[in-house]
């Protein structure tokens, strides 16, 4: 297989953006992903994409945004994994150059959600679950995360303030974000005080429903400089899956999917998690950036409150997570959502984020979870 780089990002403000539709908003980051690296032609297109039916009623992704965005004929497709759809994406689409079939690729993801109601909203997502053993019960995701915090409070003892410090971690970071729907800090006593949604979380551990969309362009390693002065390598790829349901699960604080995936992609890549300098991770509920930290290793298992306390996940810290902002304050337009976690991290390793830059960060890696961790997507990325 032939080494691949990222040549080009590029992503939309995340929000509530009722002045525009699912195929405006993907054809704008397509495009500056496109004029990020001036390439004049793209090959093929893979597009992540969760609710595309359910949400504006649209199917049939592949054609419409390969018209849309001036490209037809090119073979384009919509790949779905729940909220790992965007990282299917780039798999896909690394994959593809990697086997040498094409040379310049676009992997994007794209969601419009805010166009129905709250309810229709958690309605839909609730087809990332297990529709007949868990939605049917009336077990919603926040109810699933609920039930993970917890049981990690129970056997690790992570506190309710060591939740609420993740939020406020991720909101300091994505106040410095201009792409961020929610760019505000926030207090502890904010969150703590915050609504109850599914207790212990409250509405400020959860992230909220989105519009956005985010695209990288791919091409050979080997090509990257004939773009950009500032490529960035895909050194790891790992991708698993776990029961859907949480109840078929041996132990609901540790994600397998995330384990597995994360062996997978250090494996191939060559490296510790140690060696991380950066990394986004999927914060869909505070619980769930302090259990995936676990997973990926660094940390041992529950000790991942202890390390946000501490300020090790700052972006100062021993292993800077979300500077983003993450899902939580960022946004989380869920088929973009793997996308924006490597337009970050390439940003990162370009040197290029401002305010909330990772110094001298040099390896990075992103984390893009479906549902409750019925599928996990891995990427290490390398500044060359």
């Amino acid at each position: 297989m032939r080494d691949v780089a990222i040549i080009g990002v590029g992503i939309t403000k995340f929000g509530e953006l009722w002045g525009k539709s699912l195929r405006d908003i993907f054809v704008e980051s397509a495009l500056r992903a496109i004029d990020n690296c001036g390439v004049k032609k793209i090959e093929a297109m893979y597009v992540g994409n969760f609710s595309g039916g359910l949400f504006v009623g649209q199917e049939h992704l592949g054609s419409l945004l390969a018209d849309y965005l001036g490209y037809a004929p090119i073979p384009a497709i919509r790949v779905e994994a729940a909220c790992a759809a965007g990282a299917l994406a780039l798999k896909q689409a690394f994959l593809d150059v990697a086997s040498g079939f094409s040379d310049i690729v676009l992997a994007g993801g794209v969601e419009k959600m805010t166009d129905i109601d709250t309810g229709e909203a958690t309605y839909g997502l609730a087809a990332a679950g297990d529709r007949e053993y868990e939605a049917f019960q009336g077990v919603t995701f926040p109810g699933l995360y609920a039930l993970i915090a917890r049981r990690h409070m129970y056997e690790y003892g992570t506190t309710r303030e060591q939740l609420a410090k993740v939020a406020v971690k991720n909101h300091k970071n994505g106040a410095k974000n201009p792409y961020a729907q929610f760019p505000f800090e926030v207090t502890i006593e904010q969150v703590l005080n915050s609504t109850v949604i599914a207790d212990p979380l409250r509405l400020l551990d959860c992230s909220p429903i989105s519009d956005g969309a985010a695209s990288v362009v791919l091409c050979p390693a080997e090509r990257a400089k004939e773009f950009t002065n500032k490529p960035v390598k895909i050194i790891g790829v790992g991708h698993a899956t776990d029961t859907i349901a949480l109840a078929d699960r041996e132990n609901i604080t540790t994600s397998k999917a995330t384990v597995e995936a994360g062996k997978q992609a250090y494996k191939m890549a060559g490296v510790r998690p140690e060696d991380i300098d950066v990394a986004e991770v999927h914060d869909c509920f505070t619980i769930a950036e302090i259990c995936a930290m676990e997973d990926l290793g660094f940390v041992k298992k529950g000790e991942g409150g202890k390390a946000v306390e501490e300020g090790l996940t700052e972006i100062g810290g021993k292993i800077p997570i979300n500077p983003s902002g993450g899902l939580k304050s960022k946004g989380h337009p869920v088929g973009a959502t793997g996308i924006a976690q490597v337009v970050e991290v390439v940003t990162q390793l370009r040197g290029e984020a401002g305010e909330r830059q990772v110094r001298n960060a040099k390896i990075g890696l992103t984390h893009n979870l479906g549902g409750s961790g019925g599928s996990v997507i891995v990427h290490i990325l390398e500044a060359i």
